[in-house]
């Protein structure tokens, strides 16, 4: 098993301006988030974010403890979300087991030591895909199925944006400190997420879009919205949103994402609204 730990700095939209497509890739774009048997993490110094994922494949791994983080174990200042992508998994944390099927989600509170994960079928991995931030409180540990969702359908075909919001690891459903996670299904014929567009000041956000149908791509749109910037992206890549910029994209056929969030409030409907016809 190895760990790799990248560390990102957070960039205002003056030097973001002047960034050629390889620039905004290299700060921004997360391309690889799985792989056999490794830990992939990357730390934003937007919030101090961390997202990332697990594959286990041939071994249970054990969550690391980067040395950038100064913690005595990863969780010791930190809570952490996982939502799996993949084949049915555990996930053990300090001694309490909780088995994850697709698309289910599970929160681990501050203070956690010892944290496992395991595939049930390593022809068919699990894939946990990992969002984690600073906390001040320990809160209990808790799965969270579809089921128990905060479930919200926005959008229309005739916009191109029916889209399911599966509100999992929220307020609404349970305690957290500043972390909020869910996933967001685009209907079939619809290809535009989270349009119209907006920002929030009080809170940066991560996207990782998966569920992209083999050939196809989806293009995620960035900037603040006076002078907007895209990144082209792939099947289970991350992308991370500034809180000065929009967090948009289109694909060129349905898909599913991953948003993650963290920063100075848990009011998920804080947000600053753009006019479509006035984004540039």
């Amino acid at each position: 098993m190895q760990t790799h730990f990248e560390s990102r700095y957070a960039l205002s939209p003056t030097e973001t301006k002047q960034m050629v497509t390889a620039d905004l890739r290299k700060n921004f774009l997360i391309p690889e988030i799985f792989e056999a048997d490794h830990i992939h993490l990357t730390l934003s110094h937007y919030d101090r974010y961390i997202a990332g994922g697990i594959m286990p494949v041939n071994e249970t791994i054990e969550l690391s403890n980067p040395d950038s983080l100064k913690a005595a174990y990863f969780l010791e200042r930190r809570e952490m979300g996982i939502i799996n992508v993949g084949g049915k998994g555990t996930i053990v944390a300090d001694g309490a087991s909780y088995a994850l099927d697709f698309k289910e989600a599970l929160y681990i509170g501050k203070g956690t030591k010892n944290v496992t994960f395991t595939s049930a079928d390593k022809l068919k991995p699990a894939k946990f895909y990992i969002n984690s931030a600073l906390a001040h409180h320990k809160y209990p540990t808790k799965k969270v199925s579809k089921a128990e969702a905060e479930i919200v359908e926005l959008g229309s075909p005739e916009t191109a944006n029916h889209r399911v919001i599966n509100k999992l690891l929220v307020n609404s459903v349970l305690p957290t400190c500043q972390l909020q996670m869910g996933m967001t299904e685009l209907k079939s014929g619809s290809v535009w997420n989270t349009m119209p567009a907006h920002t929030h000041d009080r809170r940066m956000e991560v996207y990782f879009y998966f569920e992209v149908p083999r050939g196809q791509s989806v293009c995620h749109f960035m900037g603040e919205p006076e002078e907007t910037r895209h990144i082209w992206m792939q099947n289970e890549q991350a992308v991370i949103s500034p809180n000065w910029s929009i967090h948009s994209g289109a694909g060129t056929s349905n898909y599913t994402f991953i948003w993650g969030m963290a920063g100075e409030n848990l009011d998920y409907g804080d947000m600053d609204h753009c006019a479509i016809n006035e984004l540039k």
